[in-house]
């Protein structure tokens, strides 16, 4: 079954139908800016620019960054608050909605480096802020947002995420430090049998990964970037 999935991330959005038996990608993605400020009528435009530019009248899966209930968005702490409280799958037109770094997650456990592992796999996605996915013998524990965790007497992700390495011109091996310590927390906290790494950085991991050493396996995700488009589709294909 063929499904179009759109990734809204901070900065920004990615769409493109999948094949979503195989997990792969039928198309050439394509990715336009977010929006700034990215409230929902502009978002929603986008989002409509991309549906649009593929053609696509079928099903549609899209994530977002923040706590999703029922379609309905919760957080929006890396894009414009006035998201709280929207109706998302409304918004959209009857789109599957879920939190992104859950599609992620999802996708990595069935096509992924997850795939057949037990125990406690935690996925997490470095960009605008760090998505996380936490699933226990492969059940997905929804909207659990720990790059959120306080570190430092900050959000975790203020101090490493993906965004924060670039704005503060940051080394791979001086970054890597910053991954590792919030590592080390999650891993205290959860003793993981594997953490995955996924987001834009994944495509990097050996830039920053070698100077990471946890007890836990850190690997980087298989579907890299393309995670949380394939795990939208998939989403959407199983309602």
């Amino acid at each position: 079954m063929n499904v179009l999935g759109i990734d809204i991330g901070g900065s920004g959005i990615k769409g493109a139908p999948v094949d979503t038996k195989a997990g792969k990608l039928t198309e050439e993605r394509l990715r336009i800016p977010t929006p700034q400020p990215s409230k929902p009528d502009e978002v929603a435009e986008a989002v409509a620019s991309i549906i649009k530019h593929f053609g696509w009248s079928g099903p549609v899966g899209i994530t977002f960054p923040g706590v999703v209930v029922d379609g309905v968005v919760l957080t929006a702490a890396n894009v414009d608050p006035s998201w709280e409280g929207v109706d998302a799958a409304a918004l959209f037109g009857g789109a599957t909605v879920l939190n992104d770094a859950d599609a992620a997650g999802m996708a990595e456990m069935t096509f992924g480096k997850g795939k057949g592992q037990r125990g406690t796999v935690l996925v997490l996605t470095f960009g605008t802020g760090i998505g996380s996915a936490l699933f226990t013998d492969g059940r997905l524990v929804r909207n659990t947002e720990f790059g959120h965790l306080r570190l430092r007497g900050k959000d975790a992700e203020h101090r490493a995420s993906a965004r924060v390495r670039e704005e503060r011109d940051l080394s791979w091996k001086a970054w890597a430090g910053r991954v590792e310590e919030y590592l080390r927390h999650v891993e205290m906290l959860f003793t993981p049998s594997l953490i995955v790494i996924g987001g834009g950085v994944s495509k990097k991991a050996d830039k920053f990964l070698p100077h990471i050493h946890l007890d836990t396996p850190v690997v980087p995700a298989a579907l890299r970037n393309e995670a949380g488009i394939v795990g939208a589709a998939r989403a959407a294909a199983s309602r």
